[in-house]
């Protein structure tokens, strides 16, 4: 099957959270089950650097007139075939500094529902015929960014090509790519993609209701997630457009890219290790502390977090919390960034106690490996949750995940309750009740599972043993294009 996918980002090219691991490793996953896939990508400077042997395929004027050109390359993996790539060429809307959504002063672009506009529109010209010599049968577009993408197939000519199915995914429905009304005039889509059955949302064009709308096949990244947007509360106000189209919604849960996240092989670890064999997570451990100047001690518990610093998050419970651990005797070590409130919270509470509590604000590959790979407990105590990979990197590295049962975090991980331990199934700590007083008794079962060693052992075992692949992922994938085509 011909398969393009459509992300605004990607990893390893470009990575500002879980989306482009999703983007990076299906792909990916595709390829190995001998499909024909291909990416398309907006030209940000970091994919112009990592695309190679690029060549101009085509030019294409944006709806507003301006001129741009698709060009293909290739993106190299070791051990692993090269992924075809295509990527915008339009300097003046994606060259520029900051992240690929803001400024340096993290104010959104003033255009930005033109650049990831023109990614949706150039996916589409390709479904109807724009490279002559290759031709998707299915387009999958990924989030807000590339959510006109069903929209412009939906109203676009197809110039005598086959019909092309359309699968679009959402990651995280908390961000719907919201507009200006009048900047749909900007888009090229005739008046009837306006309205409540349209691109409008209480007055403002919604990039996501493009998606959701217009696409043959919803997914989200995990099964209770599917269910729980399809309520007023975790709907964000697109529950009864989600109700209406249940019969063309489903959640597949995401996998983990095991040629990235491996302990056994993990070229970012000081020291490698596997279930059954964990001294190099020991050493791992010695490593880390020194490095982040905590106080030493193997059988400190270690608390990580890997995460953007948002309400979403729940970093306020992990702020209220810290009292707690460094009562029990544990250490938290933080890599994140996001609201400044809570940066300045956390950095305080790391100037007060520097051999317990580390904070990094930023984000580092290096260190977020070295985190899952030191830890013994990752927390995630987000308010929602779509599917979450962090609690995944946790499973994979033996450090137990402590989760608020929602979303992707209730797809997997098994609280360690003494039935559920008995039974062999157990991985982790779950909360249900968002507030400090649920999270704070998580905590405590944590820090009593971790004082009984060989009940530890068992559960990281368990956990360290759960399937994760993307070949899974990937066959729930092509059933849905199946459907999508049909």
């Amino acid at each position: 099957m011909r398969i393009l996918q459509v992300s605004a980002e990607l990893f390893p090219l470009l990575k500002t959270g879980g989306l482009a691991d999703v983007a990076g490793a299906l792909p990916r996953a595709l390829l190995a089950a001998e499909q024909d896939v291909r990416v398309l990508l907006p030209g940000f400077p970091a994919i112009r650097a990592g695309v190679a042997d690029s060549v101009q395929v085509a030019e294409l004027d944006a709806p507003w007139g301006e001129r741009v050109r698709l060009r293909l390359g290739r993106i190299r993996t070791d051990g692993a075939p090269d992924l075809r790539a295509y990527w915008i060429d339009a300097p003046l809307l994606y060259d520029r500094p900051g992240n690929p959504y803001e400024d340096a002063q993290r104010q959104p672009y003033g255009d930005n529902h033109r650049r990831f506009a023109l990614l949706g529109f150039a996916a589409a010209r390709l479904a109807h015929g724009l490279d002559p010599a290759w031709q998707p049968q299915v387009v999958h577009a990924h989030d807000w960014h590339a959510a006109l993408t069903p929209a412009y197939l939906a109203f676009g000519p197809r110039h005598g090509h086959p019909r092309v199915g359309s699968v679009f995914t959402v990651h995280n429905l908390a961000y719907q790519g919201l507009f200006a009304p009048w900047d749909f005039a900007d888009l090229g889509l005739p008046a009837t993609a306006w309205g409540m059955d349209g691109l409008e949302y209480h007055g403002q064009l919604s990039f996501m209701k493009g998606g959701l709308g217009f696409a043959d096949r919803i997914t989200t990244v995990s099964p209770t997630y599917a269910r729980e947007i399809q309520t007023p509360e975790q709907g964000c106000g697109l529950d009864g457009l989600l109700r209406r189209r249940a019969g063309v919604l489903s959640g597949i849960l995401n996998g983990v890219d095991d040629q990235v996240w491996n302990p056994a092989t993990d070229a970012l670890l000081p020291h490698r290790f596997e279930a059954g064999q964990l001294a190099g997570k020991v050493r791992c451990k010695t490593a880390l502390q020194a490095q982040l100047g905590l106080a030493p001690g193997a059988e400190t518990p270690l608390f990580v977090v890997v995460s953007r610093l948002t309400e979403q998050k729940g970093l306020h419970l992990v702020l209220g919390g810290v009292d707690a651990i460094l009562a029990r005797g544990g250490q938290l070590a933080l890599l994140g960034s996001g609201d400044a409130g809570l940066e300045r919270a956390l950095r305080e509470r790391a100037t007060a106690a520097p051999r317990s509590v580390s904070v990094t604000l930023g984000f580092s590959e290096p260190l977020a490996h070295r985190l899952f790979g030191a830890g013994d407990v990752t927390l995630v105590p987000s308010l929602f949750e779509p599917c979450g990979l962090t609690q995944m990197y946790g499973l994979k590295y033996g450090s137990l995940p402590l989760v608020h049962r929602v979303g992707g975090l209730a797809d997997t991980v098994v609280d360690a309750t003494l039935e559920d331990m008995a039974d062999g199934r157990a991985t982790g700590f779950c909360f249900d009740t968002f507030d400090a007083d649920d999270f704070g008794r998580a905590l405590r079962r944590a820090f009593a599972l971790y004082r009984r060693p060989a009940d530890w052992d068992a559960v990281r075992a368990i956990a360290m043993g759960r399937p994760a692949d993307w070949g899974s992922a990937a066959a729930r994938y092509l059933d849905v294009y199946a459907q999508a085509l049909a």
